[in-house]
């Protein structure tokens, strides 16, 4: 059975794309066919992949707003099991183009639906809105993954994401769940994200991955080579901390323990 993971939080700067590159490469690392989809305009989940941008190929905008199918816009990447849609300067007109559009919130949840099934885990990187864009990746989603930055303003952040995808279930009738809260940059040496986390933590209670993320300087530099941190320093703590989130996530799906998002 295949799923739907949105990695979304309209706040830039969190680690979504370093999220959907390394998580998408540490599930495929365990014998699973992965897609990522590159919504995000500036396209750098495509270039972290190690996919390089040309105008004589498909991309998710060509998916989305012309004739082609997602198979013409699928490119392998060179890490085994793991494919990715990607993403290039066309897509920042989508969210005007959309608008006149019928069902223009569900085209991407349309448009997957004949291939779905060819991958275990399907990856949406959203961009950093709460735009037409994150609305067809949240409606095409089975649950959606939030990594969060632990800062001051963290919680009013996530508030927003948190009400946005209560009106989708309401008024999409869309069953969407939250696959989990990811603290993402986590530098355990300073009071602020300690307490940051445990704010976090006592309002979301179960939601919050028991994963997280290290701020890492691997982690940073992985992308600029169009790898995932596996590839790139597959000891590093980053890497370690994805194939944990990897773990993580798998053990969810095997015990049915899937949160639900109700607070």
């Amino acid at each position: 059975m295949s799923r739907v993971f949105a990695i979304a939080n309209q706040k830039g700067g969190v680690g979504k794309t370093t999220t959907a590159i390394n998580l998408a490469a540490s599930l495929a690392a365990n014998d699973y066919r992965i897609l990522v989809i590159d919504s995000d305009p500036q396209g750098n989940a495509t270039t972290g992949l190690g996919v390089a941008k040309s105008p004589d190929r498909p991309s998710l905008y060509h998916v989305l707003l012309a004739d082609a199918t997602p198979q013409t816009a699928i490119v392998q990447t060179d890490f085994e099991g793991l494919y990715v849609i990607p993403a290039d300067k066309n897509l920042v007109g989508a969210n005007l183009e959309l608008v006149d559009l019928p069902r223009r919130e569900y085209r991407l949840r349309e448009r997957i639906e004949d291939i779905r099934e060819e991958y275990r885990f399907i990856i949406i990187d959203c961009p950093p809105a709460l735009d037409l864009l994150t609305l067809n990746a949240l409606i095409a989603a089975d649950s959606v993954l939030v990594p969060i930055q632990c800062e001051f303003f963290a919680l009013e952040g996530i508030s927003e994401l948190m009400d946005t995808i209560d009106r989708i279930r309401d008024s999409f009738r869309h069953p969407l769940k939250v696959e989990g809260i990811l603290l993402t940059m986590f530098d355990d040496r300073t009071n602020l994200t300690r307490q940051v986390a445990a704010d976090l933590k006592e309002f979301f209670g179960d939601e919050i991955f028991r994963t997280v993320i290290p701020r890492s300087i691997r982690l940073a530099e992985a992308p600029s080579f169009g790898k995932p941190i596996l590839s790139y320093d597959p000891r590093s703590r980053g890497a370690e901390s994805y194939i944990r989130l990897a773990k993580e996530i798998l053990d969810h799906e095997q015990t049915g323990h899937l949160t639900q998002g109700t607070r």
